[in-house]
């Protein structure tokens, strides 16, 4: 990638930050899954032009967000879904996330060559669905899961929580030198809100960026090959919480979105990562791989100009974008599975989301 320097490899970034050498946790597998795939221009024709009665702003936002296709358990040309209450959401986020997320964990556990039994820690995100007993359990059990395992559920914190939810998961690895498998299932589908009267151009964002996925990442302890999980941080930006939320109401969740949220993020993001390489003696120009969350196509454009990258160095997330839309927690994931394979051995890659709170969310990943 231009721009990007692979780092000394002699340099073990442990050392560099005083640590002793220890238990290394490393992603060794990763697994997708995605539901059916819709095209946005026929989303636009055949449902949003006559749901916001032909509004040129509606338009140009919707078919300028930078998403071709992206993938859905409800298609709203097929099936309107808008009038339906919470529970009624919550039954069929029971119904459709179990598949996907088997699919997604079977496909990281064979990556990684690990038999089900032998993870010691199950670490399940979502903001988009709840059940109990839930997903953890229900997987648990399926893949044949030892009683023992220990679960975890992270709810409702959004784009950003695979993030602490692989910090989580990398800590438990050192710590307990058992493998952890991270599961990310968000069906952001199910949450097409009721149309109003009025103009709502946050709701013309959220139904025009968000997608339905499933993702899975297997951390084992030193093993040979993978992405080391070098260190996870977060900052929250002081003030913000009104800017984006996610609110539970009697129909779905709904999304709040401040059209600030990128000139907030621009004021936080170099400060945050050189909060995270500072410790490593790591440089920007260090960094090989950047697997930007794309929450939207302002959000990448102020990333690479607070941050210097260019185009190439933002090409995966937009790919993504462009392919899948938004997938809330999910998304970043996706974004390390298309880095992974390029990076050099020895190679270092950011991994970055970003959501309520407002909330900055990094992990530092090396290839080795």
């Amino acid at each position: 990638m231009r721009g990007a320097q692979t780092p000394d490899t002699s340099r073990d970034p442990a050392r560099s930050a005083g640590a002793e050498p220890g238990t290394t946790a490393v992603i060794t597998g990763i697994g997708t899954a995605f539901p059916g795939v819709f095209d946005q221009q026929s989303l636009w024709d055949e449902v949003f032009d006559r749901r916001y009665r032909g509004d040129r702003m509606a338009r140009r936002i919707f078919m300028g967000c930078g998403v071709r296709t992206r993938h859905g358990v409800v298609d709203p040309r097929r099936e309107d879904i808008s009038g339906w209450s919470t529970a009624t959401r919550m039954l069929r986020y029971v119904e459709d996330a179990h598949p996907l997320g088997l699919q997604a964990v079977r496909a990281a556990l064979t990556d990684a060559g690990l038999n089900a039994a032998d993870v010691g820690l199950f670490v399940v995100v979502s903001c988009t669905g709840y059940s109990t007993p839930g997903l953890d359990i229900q997987l648990a059990r399926e893949l044949g899961m030892s009683a023992q395992v220990r679960r975890l559920l992270i709810g409702h914190m959004g784009c950003y929580a695979a993030i602490p939810g692989m910090g989580t998961a990398a800590d438990f690895v050192r710590a307990r030198r058992q493998p952890a498998l991270v599961l990310c299932v968000e069906l952001t589908s199910l949450h097409i809100q009721p149309d109003t009267p009025e103009r709502d151009l946050e709701q013309v964002v959220a139904h025009a960026l968000f997608g339905d996925a499933a993702a899975a990442i297997v951390l084992q302890p030193d093993a040979e090959r993978g992405l080391d999980v070098i260190d996870t941080t977060a900052v929250t930006a002081p003030a913000s919480e009104e800017l984006m939320t996610w609110h539970v109401t009697d129909h779905g969740f709904r999304m709040g979105l401040s059209a600030k949220v990128p000139a907030v993020l621009a004021n936080h993001v170099e400060e945050a990562t050189a909060a995270l390489l500072d410790p490593f003696e790591l440089k920007r120009a260090d960094v090989q791989g950047w697997a930007v969350h794309p929450g939207g196509l302002r959000i990448v454009d102020v990333v690479e100009e607070r941050l210097g990258l260019d185009r190439a160095q933002t090409a995966a997330t937009r790919q993504i974008l462009n392919s899948r839309g938004n997938c809330s927690s999910a998304t970043v994931l996706l974004v390390v599975e298309q880095l992974r394979d390029g990076l050099d051995i020895g190679g270092t890659a950011i991994g970055m989301a970003f959501g309520p709170g407002l909330t900055l969310c990094m992990a530092l990943l090396r290839r080795r």
